[in-house]
């Protein structure tokens, strides 16, 4: 416990770089913005989780997005911002509808898309219902029947919160957080004994990580009641029921080409969660380190440029 703690304090009192401005924003829709990475060549749409912000994306020397752009990619990112009062009553189908696919046409052209996370979820849902050329998923929930008995978890936190999600009219980040740490809670305190003895470019990392997991827009009420009642119980996508602008969402009947990441030692999202679809790398690296870890280079980055210049070239 003394560890524990003494590595949270640590944690809390760690100085931080002031942060870097944002990419430009090329157009911005119900608040979200499209951000504009620069690179030359096709446009790759990058879709991150409406849970956390995008900078996991985008974290110092380890940038996904920053390298992609250097791989004869123009690379563009969903920042969803903060959710103001025009986007309270939008679902995840709703993001999806009014704010995802008008972003997309921007672009003016078929794009590559990639999302992350729920981000990967709501692309496949863009992707049948927007001009794509291909589609490339990271670490995607889909067969939501797959998160086990984390589901009873979230049917409890969604039973106690949902009556203070209603009155504010959104989730806030700490409510979800409570189920993150709920799911291995002895990590939770190890992490933080480990980082009392942590120092060097290994602590600031830890402190870059922690400050994006603990950071974060609230969801909208409407986002939350379909992510906690159509998703983790009822497995809408994952049964063929989830509906997006009136049609049924299946990846399977995607015509475009689908590269689908999976980890099989994700925590957050199970393996047995996953899209059955496209061709599949499996990982043994976690949620996050499978984007920003330091074997993220050689397992993820370069695997997905390496695929979306072969669908380009087809």
């Amino acid at each position: 416990m003394e560890r524990a703690l003494a590595g949270l304090r640590k944690y809390q009192e760690a100085p931080r770089p002031p942060a870097p401005s944002p990419m430009p924003a090329i157009a911005a829709v119900e608040g979200a913005s499209l951000r504009d990475y620069g690179g030359d060549g096709p446009p790759l749409l990058i879709v991150p989780s409406l849970i956390n912000p995008p900078t996991v994306l985008d974290l110092g020397k380890r940038s996904l997005l920053r390298w992609l752009a250097t791989q004869d990619r123009r690379v563009l990112l969903v920042d969803w911002g903060w959710p103001d009062e025009t986007r309270k009553a939008l679902s995840v189908a709703g993001h999806v509808e009014q704010v995802l696919l008008p972003l997309m046409e921007v672009v003016g052209a078929p794009v590559d898309l990639a999302g992350y996370c729920l981000g990967g979820t709501m692309a496949a849902a863009a992707a049948q219902l927007g001009p794509v050329r291909s589609l490339a998923l990271i670490a995607t929930p889909w067969h939501f029947a797959g998160f086990g008995e984390s589901r009873a978890q979230l049917a409890r936190l969604w039973a106690q919160s949902r009556a203070t999600v209603d009155a504010l009219g959104l989730m806030p980040m700490e409510v979800l957080q409570s189920a993150f740490w709920g799911l291995d809670p002895a990590r939770t305190v190890a992490k933080f004994e480990a980082f009392a003895e942590m120092d060097g470019p290994a602590a600031d990392a830890f402190v870059a990580l922690e400050d994006w997991a603990n950071d974060g827009p609230p969801l909208t009420a409407a986002a939350a009641r379909e992510l906690m009642e159509d998703f983790f119980a009822a497995d809408l996508p994952g049964i063929g029921g989830w509906r997006v602008s009136g049609e049924i969402i299946d990846p399977a009947r995607l015509e475009v080409p689908i590269l689908n990441i999976v980890s099989t030692t994700d925590r957050i999202v199970p393996y047995a969660s996953a899209v059955q679809a496209g061709e599949r790398i499996d990982l043994a690296l976690g949620h996050v380190g499978m984007v920003v870890g330091s074997r993220a280079r050689d397992a993820l980055w370069e695997p997905l440029a390496s695929w979306l210049s072969r669908t380009a070239a087809k």
